[in-house]
């Protein structure tokens, strides 16, 4: 099968087309014939291997020669002991721990994947797994009223995230770079931010900040949070993640804030309520480019260097 891999961290040039052998389903796994994988920053992150959090499980070489997560495609064979799914199905989910989504069969753990809704096309379905977990559970507290503020709001999680805050009844502030201002006013934002030339910790203060790319001090943040308002991240450099699950927590608490690290848990119960407001057309997706599976150094290159509005998609079939 065809098949984009890389043996060494590094850019898009470490990229290559290659046929590998098309691999076969363990007992609890599924066989997908792929057809769309969607980008994610982790994707960007695991090639070049930066941040260090990236490398776990190959801290010298990629532990995996292919990556993809959120796929979206048919089942082409079942393990012994999998009884969710049949040859046929169409299903979609996030792939994190094998990954193999840029080429065109991966296996996947039979946990990790749902029924594709059939309103939705292979490549609306292969944005949501990881996007959808990471901006319902970012505003899952979120009520009618609040002030909350979203950094790297223009991606893919964060298009989400803005959606689900206004549905909630927030007024939104979004930050990420003047090429994305429009769009994310388009997608319900009250106030935009151009992190460039305006620091947004310096702003507010918000009962809810959700950082999809943190890299600053605690003490920085804390000072755009309320009095009993919270902060989380997901994302972002390690020394800022590590900061903020250690100093930002007791930081938080002795300032009547609450400050932490948003651990995301993984799996279809996490990413179909989103699938289920999209397919009613109360949430929308947004695909920002499509690219041919050859293209994929350029879409992860596209996606990863902060261009994309909403999702960037590579189709397979």
């Amino acid at each position: 099968m065809k098949a984009v891999v890389y043996d060494r961290y590094g850019g898009p040039e470490v990229l290559s087309i290659a046929e590998i052998p098309r691999p076969s389903p363990g007992p609890k796994q599924v066989l997908l014939q792929v057809h769309a994988t969607s980008i994610n920053l982790s994707d960007w992150e695991t090639l070049l291997g930066t941040p260090l959090y990236s490398r776990i499980g190959g801290l010298r070489a990629p532990r995996r020669p292919v990556l993809g997560s959120d796929i979206a495609g048919r089942v082409e064979a079942v393990g012994s002991e999998v009884t969710l799914f049949a040859p046929g199905d169409q299903v979609y989910g996030d792939n994190l721990t094998l990954k193999g989504g840029f080429a065109e069969y991966a296996v996947a753990p039979e946990s990790a994947l749902a029924h594709k809704p059939a309103s939705l096309s292979f490549a609306e379905a292969s944005t949501l797994p990881q996007a959808a977990a990471i901006a319902t559970q970012g505003t899952a507290d979120i009520a009618s009223g609040m002030s909350v503020l979203i950094n790297g709001a223009g991606g893919g999680s964060g298009a989400f995230a803005i959606q689900l805050a206004k549905a909630a009844g927030a007024h939104v502030t979004a930050v990420d770079n003047a090429d994305k201002l429009a769009f994310m006013r388009s997608l319900g934002a009250d106030e935009v931010i151009d992190y460039r030339t305006t620091d947004f910790t310096r702003t507010g203060p918000y009962d809810r900040v959700l950082d999809l790319v943190a890299h600053r001090s605690v003490f920085a943040y804390r000072r755009c949070v309320s009095r009993g308002g919270r902060y989380r991240c997901v994302g972002g450099t390690t020394r800022a993640l590590l900061r903020m699950a250690t100093v930002g927590v007791v930081a938080g608490r002795v300032t009547g804030r609450r400050l932490g690290v948003l651990a995301v848990k993984e799996g279809p119960a996490h990413f179909t309520p989103l699938a289920e407001l999209c397919v009613s057309g109360r949430i929308d997706i947004h695909i920002d480019r499509r690219f041919p599976l050859d293209e994929t150094a350029a879409a992860l290159e596209y996606a990863g260097t902060g261009h994309a509005l909403g999702k960037v998609v590579v189709e397979i079939r």
